[in-house]
């Protein structure tokens, strides 16, 4: 406890934050970080997602060791206060590592909120505004025949919006298997190589409609492999096929382009799940830059920030997709479902199917039934974390780095993963 952070009032009540710590899982390989946080109150802690699989322990040390001291002592309901606390303290702000450890403490005190309220958060945030929500999933093959053969599959599930990823020569699309030895005469054969894409994905989404019909909404993920100019010309190039949505055109350090790009796109354009600040997400909502903000609500400071830049959304006309595949933990997925259901701005919701060692280690963990998601009636998140169970899934380093180094264009140069 740090006296001298106390804030100049007297607390309406007695409790107070005893500790806080950062557990990393990986039930499915995939390291996970949850924030726990305690109170004096016997039985009372809340959850937060605090994931950025790919810096894990980085986020791990700032929790215990840096913010963590800043909120014991604190009482659990100042939560604007001690996110700005933790947000000014560090002088240099913002940042995946930051911001996602503070993401975990932000969502762990409204999971006490709710708990201490009785209530689960999205009534927290004004209630419901739909009864369910209706969630995408992915499909993915090495060919076109795959790729819609596993789209069927989740169609006859339930799902009405589908991600559509196909392979190809070498490394292949993003999130599709490729064909080792794909440009043989180059000096990497495993290459990827941009001309190749813009010619398949076309292709990939005429068969799509020609199988699966009109009514199914369908998306693609680019995941930040093009130019500007690239982005437009593939987008136009998919009008005929009438995407939800293109996700992740260009690479973050160009995003000061999206507002062309968009302006230039007859498909809508859903980016955001790379943003680190609220600062980023906000311009890009109010430059015109986006049509759907692929919040990634572990990464940018939590539920607190992210209920304001909703409502900024909702004003400007522009809707969500929440980012929230495997390497978002179920209780960012809880958080994600508060707002999803509170807010008139949603739009779509990605979603996961957990193995059985994640429900394991995270009971009441949000299961995907007819395509949709139902948040818990549960007091906060209705998430919870067994930590005996937890500890049976340690998590490796360097899962996502030995992949990434892998991504590179058939000349050899490293492309955007």
């Amino acid at each position: 406890m740090l006296p001298e952070v106390l804030p100049p009032w007297t607390p309406r009540d007695s409790v107070k934050v005893t500790a806080v710590r950062a557990i990393v899982t990986a039930p499915e390989g995939i390291p996970l970080v949850v924030v726990r946080v305690d109170t004096s109150e016997p039985g009372l802690y809340g959850l937060g997602c605090a994931t950025f699989t790919q810096r894990f322990a980085a986020v791990a040390a700032a929790v215990d060791e840096h913010m963590g001291p800043l909120v014991v002592g604190r009482n659990p309901a100042d939560i604007e206060d001690i996110t700005r606390l933790i947000h000014y303290s560090a002088y240099w702000r913002n940042g995946p590592v930051l911001n996602n450890a503070l993401s975990g403490i932000d969502q762990a005190l409204w999971d006490i909120m709710g708990k201490r309220a009785g209530m689960p958060v999205y009534e927290l945030l004004g209630g419901r505004s739909r009864s369910a929500i209706e969630v995408y999933s992915h499909a993915a093959g090495a060919t076109v025949d795959e790729t819609l053969d596993a789209a069927a599959v989740l169609l006859d599930r339930g799902y009405r919006h589908v991600r559509l990823q196909v392979g190809g020569p070498g490394l292949g699309t993003y999130g599709a298997p490729g064909t080792r030895g794909g440009y043989p005469r180059s000096p990497h054969p495993d290459g990827w190589d941009v001309r190749q894409y813009l010619d398949a994905t076309p292709r990939l989404f005429a068969a799509a409609r020609s199988r699966l019909g009109s009514s199914v909404s369908l998306m693609h993920d680019v995941h930040s492999r093009l130019t500007p100019k690239q982005a437009i010309v593939l987008a136009r190039a998919l009008e005929p096929y009438a995407l939800s949505f293109l996700e992740d055109v260009i690479p973050p350090e160009h995003y000061d382009q999206l507002p062309a790009v968009r302006a230039a796109s007859p498909v809508p354009i859903a980016v955001g799940e790379q943003l680190g600040s609220v600062t980023d997400a906000a311009r890009l909502i109010k430059d015109g830059g986006v049509d759907l903000l692929r919040l990634h609500t572990s990464a940018i400071g939590g539920l607190t920030p992210t209920r304001k830049l909703v409502a900024l959304a909702e004003l400007l006309g522009v809707r969500t997709a929440f980012h929230a595949p495997g390497d978002v933990s179920p209780v960012g997925v809880a958080a994600n479902l508060a707002v999803d259901v509170s807010t008139p701005a949603f739009g779509y919701q990605e979603s996961h199917t957990y193995n059985e060692a994640t429900h394991e280690v995270f009971p009441g963990t949000p299961v995907v039934r007819d395509g949709h998601l139902t948040p818990s009636d549960e007091p906060g998140w209705g998430v919870d974390l067994d930590e005996t169970a937890a500890a049976k899934y340690p998590p490796t380093k360097f899962l996502h780095e030995r992949w990434s180094a892998r991504v590179r264009r058939p000349d050899g140069g490293l492309e955007a993963p």
